[in-house]
């Protein structure tokens, strides 16, 4: 049902970098670059997450509520997504672990403060 979620960004280039690095981890690549929209996943005809500065030329800013959930298929990979996560500036929100019965997450913030969570279930 999802086809692709944005972030906003202040510092698109500084942005673009974090996530190349970090969703290289879970094998995502950049799918498309619009100037001023970039955005990133496994195929094209699986959801994916892009970074944008705001339309509306306002400084963009962090949604109260809003996170983004990345699946992995490890709990490995839940470890070292997080951790290049920290590795590349971002900040810790509740590190790398057990979250209840069968799943398994870690929760960060990028650089512009947008709140991510990379999980694993099973």
């Amino acid at each position: 049902m999802i086809g692709y979620v944005t972030l906003g960004t202040n510092d698109l280039p500084r942005a673009a970098a974090f996530y190349d690095t970090l969703l290289a981890e879970i094998g995502a690549k950049r799918l498309w670059d619009y100037g001023r929209i970039i955005a990133w996943g496994v195929a094209k005809d699986k959801p994916s997450l892009g970074i944008c500065e705001p339309y509306d030329g306002k400084p963009a800013t962090v949604g109260n509520g809003v996170m983004v959930a990345l699946i992995v298929d490890s709990r490995e990979k839940v470890d070292r997504v997080y951790r290049k996560a920290l590795e590349l500036g971002g900040t810790d929100e509740g590190p790398a672990g057990p979250r209840g019965e069968g799943f398994y997450a870690g929760y960060f913030r990028d650089l512009d403060g947008n709140k991510l969570n990379v999980f694993h279930v099973g």
